[in-house]
């Protein structure tokens, strides 16, 4: 489970003064959208949970593109079928009236894409970086995280279908703050640290220590302790991932009902789903998805050429559109196992 930026030789990209809460939603988006798809199997043991808790999170309504030069919708948790779930972050709960599925005139912070391949063996997950400049259906030249201000959910899918030419299968919205409530849900995890720093009023030393909701948000979000900056919280946030993940496949959380009703309880009020993406379809695509384990998931981010600047003067990130070849294939064909991600450079 290598993240590509976190490689050596990597030059630091200087601190944005944006409030830090907006990056936030990266690594709540991966650690949520993870566990949704792992625990999905678990959690269809106890279809009660799912049914009552699961199935009341916010419907985004008309979240798909209405081209019918679209490829017809695939059988949901048809074992025959790859899929491809959008995952967008977000830090508006609490904005839209409350509502999360109502995402038109916000940016998404996070874009991901989490393949399942037909075998349901494995699962890679995307990044899109929310900077890449891209052409954006009916608006134009833009950084592709203003396809959600300009269009809403379903221009931001067909956007991204468009990068991938690929068919978007279902989509989520996840909400940071869940973040916090599943380390708990979970009875905190064991994150590897490595390197010993403090943030946030906690001491985290180097290697393995217990921490809770309130200290893993602190272990994700710091940056200022570190030389390298956001590349060194890159690899905390890889660590924190191992351990939400590592802690959720254990036998201690997989044979409590209690544990496993907690958790998707501590999801459910920060996510909102398409209107397909029911407890049927996670408990469905969950017991296909029974010996995938830790080491079976691989996240990478879509191939780039560094930052630059836009005609109209923006700080935006090129696309590497000839190595992205490659990973359209990987997307079209179902065989991303055969795709090895370049490292990649910032700056």
């Amino acid at each position: 489970m290598t993240d590509i930026f976190s490689g050596p030789g990597l030059k630091p990209k200087p601190a944005r003064t944006r409030a830090s809460k907006r990056k936030r939603g990266r690594i709540a988006l991966i650690a949520i959208g993870a566990v949704l798809l792992l625990v999905g199997g678990i959690v269809g043991v106890y279809a009660w949970t799912l049914s009552s808790t699961f199935d009341g999170t916010e419907k985004i309504a008309g979240a798909f593109p209405t081209d019918d030069s679209r490829r017809p919708l695939a059988l949901t948790g048809d074992a025959g079928e790859a899929q491809n779930i959008l995952l967008l972050g977000s830090d508006t709960h609490g904005s839209n009236n409350g509502s999360l599925a109502d995402m038109k005139e916000q940016r998404s912070d996070t874009i991901m894409i989490a393949h399942i391949p037909a075998d349901r063996k494995n699962i890679y997950v995307m990044s899109i970086l929310r900077d890449s400049w891209l052409d954006i259906p009916g608006r134009g030249q833009a950084k592709i995280n203003a396809a959600l201000a300009y269009g809403g959910v379903p221009l931001a899918v067909e956007t991204i279908e468009g990068v991938l030419g690929a068919r978007i299968d279902h989509v989520a919205i996840v909400d940071f703050t869940g973040f916090k409530g599943i380390t708990d849900a979970l009875g905190g995890v064991d994150i590897d640290s490595q390197v010993p720093f403090k943030a946030g009023g906690h001491q985290f030393s180097q290697g393995v220590q217990h921490v809770d909701g309130e200290q893993a948000l602190s272990f994700v979000r710091e940056r200022k302790s570190f030389n390298d900056g956001d590349f060194q919280r890159a690899r905390n946030q890889q660590a924190f991932i191992k351990a939400v993940l590592t802690k959720t496949l254990s036998a201690e959380t997989l044979t409590n009902p209690g544990k496993i009703s907690g958790l998707v309880g501590a999801v459910a009020p920060f996510l909102a789903v398409d209107q397909g993406l029911t407890s049927g379809y996670v408990a469905s695509l969950g017991v296909e998805m029974r010996d995938v384990r830790v080491g079976n998931v691989t996240f990478f981010t879509m191939p780039t050429l560094g930052t630059g600047t836009s005609p109209d003067g923006q700080s935006i990130v090129n696309i590497d559109w000839e190595e992205l070849k490659a990973v359209q294939k990987g997307f079209q064909t179902d065989t991303l196992d055969t795709y090895e991600p370049k490292v990649q450079t910032i700056g």
